[in-house]
């Protein structure tokens, strides 16, 4: 069996958009793209690493499958191209893309059947990045065993969010780097129970 794991840079208020650069995503007009950058470093560079010095494969959406095989199919293996570029690289669509980049698999359909499916099937971890549409339908689904987020200590307002569906998580390890960014794994720990404190 496979775990499913999402790794994402978000911000306070939960916003993934275009963490990295102003031309990354910005759809929707988003005007804050590239926000991650002031408070990346080694530790956070390092964090980011780890998932990508053990066999994976990827679990992309249309619109972040676009966006890195537009780069990683040239980028020079120092950048760190050859891990992405071996793995097999699994793109959710609601339609028939041309997929270029090499290992690419289309799901469409059914895709939580689909990638319940895969899952079950042999082979190395199955990593989400990006992908907010894709991330919001497996959380929906029960689908996803593990959350790895840089959480940013800036609040942006606005852009496409980690999360649109209630639920609860478990931290498992977190540390805070020199410039004040969580470093967490998480697990979904089940429905949002309330209470009273009054």
């Amino acid at each position: 069996m496979r775990e499913l794991v999402v790794v994402e840079s978000v911000s306070l208020d939960g916003v993934l958009q275009s963490p990295a650069s102003p031309t990354e995503d910005p759809s929707r007009s988003f005007p804050y793209g590239g926000w991650l950058a002031p408070f990346s470093d080694e530790e956070v560079g390092a964090f980011l690493a780890g998932f990508m010095s053990k066999p994976f494969d990827l679990l992309l959406g249309r619109g972040t499958y676009d966006i890195l095989a537009a780069y990683w199919p040239t980028a020079p293996e120092e950048a760190g191209s050859k891990p992405l570029n071996e793995a097999t690289k699994y793109v959710a669509s609601r339609g028939t893309p041309d997929l270029p980049w090499q290992r690419s698999v289309l799901l469409d359909g059914d895709v939580p059947a689909q990638v319940a499916a895969l899952k079950q099937t042999d082979g190395p971890e199955l990593q989400v990045h990006g992908s907010p549409d894709l991330v919001g339908t497996l959380w929906q689904a029960g689908l996803i065993d593990r959350l790895h987020l840089v959480i940013t200590p800036v609040v942006l307002g606005t852009g496409k969010r980690l999360f649109r569906e209630p639920g609860t998580l478990r931290l498992v390890s977190s540390g805070t780097t020199s410039k004040g960014v969580t470093l967490a794994t998480y697990e979904p720990a089940g429905p949002v129970v309330t209470g009273s404190m009054l």
